[in-house]
Parts: structure tokens; sequence; C-alpha cells
């Protein structure tokens, strides 16, 4: 049964810790600057929990755990990358931990671990069965109220992404095809495995029993193929036999045998070509959302997170949409849904935004029809020739020679609805289309910005840096994409935490050095006052005694 927790903790007499700790420990342990109270505050205070209202009964069983200190549980584990075992060492026996999570006095109780668990399966499962990122809208509320609180300018934003790979091992095509027939041969029950033929039960034990890895090393190239053409025969018999099943395990049989075989026309079972199998195809039964993609030097198997903050000069600069999606997806496709979703977290109209090159697309113009794009490089060679469309028409400058040319209008392409424009040099004719015509527009508008403005983007590329600080190889340590997004989005709400931090610090330093100097002026005006007072009846050694003991005080 969904019940809130209540804000106000009621401080135990005998067991709060405020009361057992020294002077010196208990200014630390009070003092509002420091992480554990501005976690508290910023963070889980900010938690609203009605929003996983939707994981629990509301008329039968038990009330659930604060939900907050469930959440703040979760935040601080991806927080200082603790393991389960250590979150909750923590939990139990460190005291800034604890007044972190709301738990000030000793005998306040934790969350057991079930519980603890029970609400990221929940949180996983009622995504992957209704498609609802709970864990998303918890990240939006928490930033939304920081937002208001600190007068963030939401105006200008940059974004860029970051390629994770997920907890797999790399394997072979031999590897994924064996290990997800035998991953679905072990899930079936006795009462299923009845429907399989002898000749089949015998061939699936044999697998069963056979190490993938040590088969690949052994075997040549064509020694596999002939090995998979008979598994792929197999695998399509076992999809026709338990085509009734529903379960996880079936489903993914399914997929791998369309991402790695065919049906040819006479109805035989054939191995794909490598030519065939999209980026998109499985990388690892143990990881079936992950993907494949090679950038620049850089081949990973796993995930892309693309991060959107703020862009002031003179304010703070929160992070403000996380999105993590499959590694082959392209940056352009993060644009539009970003922009919208920072719209909605700082309720203010985005109108300029920092992106590198990888960002900018035509499908991304309309969308960004009423803001200004500033893209730090254009993907692809520069072209020889510079294209400006003219009221006159479309004008060609050589930028070797300098030499201007009209285009002139041609035939489409069939199939096509975009103009074409051609000009004739000495060495023949070169065609342009829109997409030449954009992409030259789009270099003529970076080549005229000040360096200062493109070099505004720069700094994002430090939060994508903090965000994965704790991976080893660059490897998460989950698996599966609702466990990725949960992960980036706790990172990122300790990434805003600690910048939040940083920034009341400075403002409490400016606040101190612009109050400095009137309190001075009042401390030796109120002495020069006293002293033409007392000096005539104490003397002037009581005078400059007076005046050294202001002095350090400063």
């Amino acid at each position: 049964m969904f019940k809130k927790s209540n804000k106000e903790t009621q401080l135990d007499a005998f067991a709060s810790v405020p009361n057992m700790l020294e002077s010196s420990a208990f200014k630390q342990y009070s003092d509002q600057g420091h992480w554990h109270n501005q976690f508290r505050e910023q963070v889980v205070m900010r938690i609203d929990e009605s929003i996983l209202r939707t994981l629990f009964n509301n008329t039968m069983g038990a009330p659930n755990a604060p939900i907050r200190t469930l959440i703040g549980m979760m935040i601080l584990k991806e927080s200082f990358a603790w393991s389960d075992s250590q979150l909750f060492e923590h939990c139990r026996f460190n005291l800034l931990v604890r007044s972190s999570l709301s738990l000030f006095n000793m005998n306040d109780p934790l969350p057991v671990e079930s519980t603890y668990y029970l609400l990221r399966k929940r949180i996983y499962d009622h995504q992957k069965q209704y498609g609802e990122d709970l864990m998303g809208k918890v990240f939006a509320h928490i930033t939304s109220g920081q937002v208001k609180e600190f007068d963030v300018n939401g105006r200008s934003i940059r974004m860029d992404s970051k390629l994770i790979g997920s907890n797999i091992a790399i394997f072979s095509r031999y590897e994924i095809i064996h290990q997800t027939l035998c991953m679905f041969y072990k899930s079936l029950d006795k009462s299923a495995k009845l429907r399989l033929q002898a000749p089949e039960l015998e061939q699936l034990e044999k697998l069963l029993k056979e190490e993938p890895l040590k088969t690949v090393y052994r075997s040549t190239r064509e020694e596999l193929k002939g090995r998979l053409q008979p598994i792929g025969i197999l695998i399509y018999k076992m999809v026709k036999l338990f085509s009734d099943l529903q379960s996880e395990s079936f489903k993914l049989l399914q997929r791998i045998f369309g991402e790695q075989y065919k049906i040819s026309e006479d109805q035989q079972i054939e191995l794909r070509p490598k030519e065939e199998i999209s980026s998109s195809s499985t990388q690892s039964p143990h990881d079936p959302d992950s993907a494949y993609r090679n950038k620049g030097d850089q081949k990973v198997k796993g995930y892309s997170v693309n991060i959107t903050e703020t862009c002031s000069n003179d304010n703070l600069n929160l992070i403000t949409n996380v999105i993590v999606e499959k590694a082959n997806t392209p940056d352009t496709v993060f644009v539009e849904p970003a922009i919208e979703a920072t719209i909605q977290v700082t309720g203010q109209m985005v109108e300029k935004v920092y992106a590198d090159g990888a960002y900018q697309s035509p499908a991304n113009d309309k969308c960004c029809e009423n803001i200004d794009m500033v893209f730090t490089g254009i993907q692809g060679l520069e072209s020889r020739y510079d294209l400006e469309m003219t009221p006159e028409g479309l004008l060609v400058t050589d930028t070797k020679t300098g030499e201007h040319m009209k285009a002139v209008i041609v035939k489409k392409l069939k199939n096509s609805k975009e103009d074409r424009w051609r000009i004739s040099t000495a060495t023949g004719h070169y065609y342009f289309g829109q997409l030449a015509i954009r992409a030259s527009h789009l270099r003529r508008q970076m080549k005229g910005r000040p360096l200062e403005e493109l070099y505004k983007r720069n700094n994002v590329e430090a939060t994508i840096f903090q965000l994965g600080f704790p991976l080893r190889n660059n490897k998460s340590k989950y698996r599966g994409l609702i466990k990725q997004k949960t992960w980036a989005y706790c990172r990122c709400l300790w990434i805003n935490l600690v910048r939040i931090l940083n920034f009341t610090k400075q403002i409490c330093q400016r606040t101190f050095k612009t109050m400095e100097i009137p309190v001075l002026v009042l401390f030796f005006s109120g002495y020069f006052n006293l002293q033409n007072r007392v000096q005539p009846i104490l003397g002037r050694t009581f005078s400059i005694a007076l005046l050294l003991s202001i002095i350090t005080i400063f």
C-alpha cells in the first residue's frame, strides 16, 4: 500500500546523533553547507514520492518503506561508486550518510536489502511493461526545483554524447548463436522438453556440454560455417515447435534466428552474410539491448548517453536532460527530445544551442527553426566550392581560384522532389543539391562566429568526463537499457549537487568580501569616536592597544 513518508523527523532525546557529538564534530555535522545536509535538502527532500505511486496497491498490503530513502540510497550508490554491500554498510554506520537520508537517530530503521531490490525491480518491470520512465520523472522533478530555487538560466544550452560499453564479454557470431540456443533450452521445463525428438535432444545436449570459445579458437572460418548451418536448422525447428511460448528466452531465440539466418526461395535455411547483419543486432544474449558502433578509433558494444546542460557565464549551470539509447543511435536523434525536456524542466524557451557537428541534420531544421544552433564543426570534408543562394539564383565561388559562377538549374533526379544545379568547368560538370547548399551555409555561419562563442560548448566535455569517471575501461557495471538509464540519472543528480555546493560556496565568499569593507569602515569610525572620548582620560597607550586589538580581529 502506498504511503507518503513524513518529511519532518522526530528527534529521540536518547538516540539523536547531534546530542552524542562533541563540539567540533557537531559543528561539521550541523554545517548546512556540507554535502550531507545539501544532499538531503537538494535531492532527497525534492523527491516526489507520488511519481512512484503506481508501483504500489492503494488499498492492500503493508505500507511501503520511505521511497525518498530508497531513491536516495540508489543515488548515493552511483555517486560514490559503491557496491551494494558498501552502500548498506555506509547507510548503517556512517553518520553523514545517515544524515543525508534523514536518519538523524541511531535507532532510525534502514530499509532492508530485499525492500531496496524490490523497488528497483518494480521500477524496471514497470518501464518494461508500460514504457513509463519513472526515474526520468524523478530526475526532472528534482532538477526543476533546483532550477527555480537558484534562478538557473535555461535559454542557452549545450549538449554532448558519450559511448559506454555494456558489462558483457566480446562474443563471436558462433558464441552468440550457441549461447542463445543453450539459454533457451535450459529455460524449458520437463513437460516442454517432451515435445522434442530424440535426435534434437541429443544435438542440444551435445551443444550444452560444448565450450563455444574453445570451438571458435580451434576451428577455421569454413569449419565454423559448417557448424552454424545445422544449428540454424535446429533453431528454426524450435521456433516453430514452441511458437506458443512468450518467454524472454524464446523471443530472443526468435530474434537471433531472424538476425543471423534467412530462408531462401527453395525453403532452405542459410546463414546471412556479415554485410546483411545490422549494428542493432544482438551483441550478447546476456544484454539484448546493447548495440555495436564504430566511432573513429572507438569500437563499443553498449549504449550512447546524451547530456544536456544549461550554458551561462555568470550563473549556476545544471544538467537538465539525460537520454540513453543504443550505441548505434545517431546524435541527431537526441536534439529535439533534449530541447523539449529542457523547456519542461526550466520553464524557459531555449534560444541558443551549442553542439558539435554530429548534431546537425536537415531533419532537425524544422524543430530548431527559432533557435540559434551554434555548431563547432561540420561532418565531412569541406568542399572546394562555396554555395550561396541569392535572389538571382545559386552563386558558386571557387575557393581556390576565387572565380564566381552562376549555377544553372537542371532536371531533378528520378523519384526526387529536390532541385539540382550545375556548373561547367574545364574538367567537366559539377552538380549540387540541397544538402550541399545547406552545408556550405552552415560553414559560413560557423566561420563568422567569434571563437569565444564556439568555445562555450567545450565545458560540456567536462560534464561527460565526470559522468563516466567511476567507470573502468569505459565499461558500465550494468546490463540492459533501463538499468543504464537509472545509472545515468543518479550520476547526473550527483553532478548537479556538486555544482550547487560549489556555487553556494562562491556566493558566500562574494558576500563576505562585499561585507568586509563596510564592516571595517564601521569599526574604524567607531574606534576614532571612542578614541576622542577615552584618550584624554586613559591616555594614548590605551587607544593604541584598542587599535591593535581591532586589527587582530580582521
